[in-house]
């Protein structure tokens, strides 16, 4: 029966190649504004839950190349994943019901977009809403559930211009988050405060340290509890990199453990992680004798299992138990289908096949199925390859090529049933 499923797969991707509306374009690593370019708009679908999906023929708008003619390809209705989300990223100017409807077409309840501070608040009280005003109304219209991941401070907050890094004052962040919760009150289910804090470049002009995380986390969760009491705060998820050398980047193991003694739960409701399983399938351990990958094998921070049992029992460990793990990204990158590639300190995906990357995150999901202390998972990503081709390794990880197709990992979450009620 499984090697049915899997053919079946390989065959429907096979003859379906449906382009979306877009423009490919690169973005240097660690660039943080997105490309400019506007891509062609169209009208979603309205089919795509309830029936076969057809894409809409796209169309260029004034000044822009005409896009070759696209003929739609009917596809099996997407099987519903209440507590399945996966990660959009909606530049500006971009249609968000573009994207969101590629979203929808995988049948999960949950998307999560990142808001990177500096791109709303320009100045002190100078915001510009617009992008992230689409997103939330799309999600609204679109019937997801919304978690918004907020990061990187202005700099005129700040005490260095390098990269990304907290406010100097964490006051600012409480002041900001009840700004964005007042207003998206009611419509956006949960902010998840902070993105990796263990590593210096998410850090700069601050010392790494969990307990200091921990402070801004408190401000960042008492400013969203003021704008809107509702919703629900999960911490900023530690990045899984087998280095602890407490410059580049404190272990992230160690990070949670200094975050739940330094009293965490005090101020969120989950507890956020980043699982990566870099090159090793969703279920090997690095306890285990053989390993299907070459590389990234011999820490067990690079195994999606490992972290998360680890990190669930250092909650137990403190009598935390009964709170859940959010799975806020995670991933397996290949570079299969998405164009040469400079993958340079991450050649183990190209060790991953996309047959593999499809196979790993729906077997990834339902891992966190049989786990009642893992809430929803967010896949990442849905499509940064149609934003910034294949210039950039995050391509690597989509599950949309640079042309807008569909790669296998995408039509086997669509058809994914998870697993109990």
């Amino acid at each position: 029966m499984y090697f049915w499923k899997r053919s079946y797969l390989i065959l429907l991707v096979l003859l379906t190649v449906v382009p979306v509306a877009g423009c490919t374009g690169s973005l240097p690593r660690g660039t943080s504004v997105y490309p400019s370019a506007t891509p062609p708009a169209t009208t979603a679908p309205k089919d795509s839950v309830g029936g076969t999906t057809a894409i809409p023929t796209l169309s260029a708008t004034p000044g822009q190349e005409e896009q070759p003619e696209v003929h739609s390809t009917p596809l099996p209705s997407p099987v519903p994943k209440p507590s399945y989300g996966v990660q959009i990223h909606v530049p500006p100017g971009w249609d968000a019901d573009q994207t969101l409807e590629r979203a929808r077409g995988l049948g999960v309840g949950w998307v999560k977009e990142q808001v990177q501070w500096h791109t709303v608040e320009h100045g002190p009280g100078d915001f510009d809403w617009k992008t992230l005003d689409q997103v939330v109304a799309g999600a609204d219209r679109f019937g997801f559930k919304l978690l918004l991941g907020v990061t990187h401070a202005p700099d005129w907050t700040r005490t260095v211009e390098a990269e990304s890094g907290p406010p100097a004052d964490y006051g600012e962040f409480q002041r900001f988050m009840e700004q964005m919760a007042r207003r998206y009150q009611g419509r956006v289910e949960a902010y998840e405060l902070w993105n990796e804090p263990n590593l210096a470049r998410e850090w700069r002009g601050d010392t790494l340290d969990a307990s200091r995380f921990v402070r801004l986390l408190a401000e960042g969760a008492a400013g969203v509890r003021i704008g809107d009491p509702e919703a629900l705060v999960i911490s900023g998820a530690p990045a899984v990199t087998g280095i602890n050398d407490e410059e580049v980047a404190v272990g992230d193991r160690q990070f949670v453990r200094g975050m739940v003694e330094g009293g965490v739960f005090d101020y969120v409701d989950a507890l956020g992680a980043h699982p990566y399983g870099y090159g090793n399938p969703p279920e090997e351990s690095v306890e285990d004798g053989d390993h299907v990958a070459s590389s990234h094998n011999n820490h067990p921070t690079f195994f999606f299992r490992d972290t998360l049992e680890d990190y669930h029992q250092i909650m137990m460990e403190y009598g935390f138990d009964d709170r859940e793990i959010w799975v806020t990204e995670f991933g397996w990158p290949t570079p299969e289908g998405i164009g040469e590639m400079d993958l340079t300190g991450w050649e183990y995906g190209r060790e991953v096949t996309e047959a593999q990357q499809a196979e790993y995150t729906v077997r990834a999901f339902h891992m966190g199925d049989e786990r009642p202390w893992v809430g929803p998972m967010f896949l990442w990503n849905l499509n940064l390859a149609v934003i910034w081709g294949p210039e950039n390794a995050f391509s690597a990880y989509s599950l949309l090529r640079p042309d807008g197709s569909f790669r296998p990992s995408y039509i086997a979450l669509r058809l994914t049933q998870p697993l109990g009620p």
